[in-house]
């Protein structure tokens, strides 16, 4: 097989559902949509979180956090994705493919461990509220989103280096509609096994961990909530949680669900990827919003 130089500056064809141009057009209206919905909702929450000063706590700092990464990596990969579904013209450049690459991946990592951080915050508040405010200081508050993002986009900028190293197959043609680092891998025409095996390692140190500590987190949370005695604590304690909760549930999920698909079923792999690059970001803002008296308070007061 005819092989590139793997450092040629040649583009990538994402062919996405290029096979199915009727739901191409679909999808282009539907996302379109969606992502207008995400920035209106994550950019609503960032500026209540700002300018609301009862907002003014750990929990809506995270989550100030967490809208604006939603922002970030939808913006990273929707665009390119629209114009790739208005017309035959599938094509990205090697730069774009890189920055897309490099950008995704990072807010990805990013959102795994920013998720953990946020339940231990519910499991302090929750589990040792008297001394809250004494452990969640502002400081701490600073260095747990600063090791968020920079995990994240630290393990990104290996993964990079890692596979835009790879000598690719001539056609550049990747079976998907954003530079993901499997339709990478296939397209490449040496051995991947040591890449694969340091993915293995990412996904365990990236997702495998977070998940595992924020289920250690809520078993904490749920012996306490089970000594609280009174129907007012059990609503208090799951309205804290619940948020969270159901964000942690739709990433996580969709997630494990999308990289644990046989081979074989490549479209439905694809759906749920655009599940979680596309309809979880909308969704976390409503989530926080229907299900938080405080949030909903304050989106009164502002509004009023």
């Amino acid at each position: 097989m005819e092989k590139t130089n793997k450092s040629s500056p040649i583009g990538f064809i994402l062919l996405g559902f290029s096979d199915q141009p009727q739901l191409e057009i679909v999808l282009l209206y539907v996302i379109s949509i969606f992502y207008f919905l995400t920035l209106v909702g994550n950019t609503t929450i960032i500026l209540i979180s700002y300018l609301d000063p009862k907002l003014h706590n750990p929990m809506y700092f995270f989550l100030s956090n967490l809208s604006f990464l939603d922002l970030c990596f939808t913006t990273s990969i929707i665009p390119q994705m629209l114009w790739n579904f208005r017309g035959p013209d599938k094509s990205i450049t090697y730069i774009g493919c890189i920055t897309q690459f490099f950008v995704a991946l990072g807010l990805g990592c990013t959102e795994c461990i920013l998720l953990t951080v946020m339940a231990y915050d519910r499991y302090v508040a929750i589990c040792q509220p008297l001394h809250y405010a004494i452990i969640m200081h502002p400081r701490l508050l600073k260095q747990l989103a600063s090791v968020s993002w920079i995990s994240g986009f630290l393990e990104s900028l290996i993964q990079s280096k890692l596979i835009f190293q790879l000598t690719l197959c001539s056609h550049h043609m990747l079976d998907d509609f954003m530079c993901e680092e499997p339709a990478l891998i296939k397209i490449a025409a040496v051995d991947t096994t040591f890449i694969e095996t340091e993915l293995c390692i990412a996904s365990i140190l990236h997702v495998m961990i977070p998940l595992g500590l924020i289920l250690v987190s809520y078993v904490c949370i749920a012996r306490t909530t089970l000594r609280i005695k009174s129907s007012g604590g059990w609503r208090k304690v799951l309205g804290t949680c619940s948020s969270h909760l159901v964000v942690v549930t739709l990433f996580f999920g969709t997630i494990l669900v999308a990289y644990m698909q046989p081979k074989n079923t490549k479209n439905r792999t694809k759906f749920l990827t655009l599940f979680y690059t596309v309809v979880t970001p909308t969704l976390n803002p409503m989530i926080y919003t229907f299900r938080n008296k405080d949030m909903k308070k304050a989106l009164t007061r502002l509004l009023g």
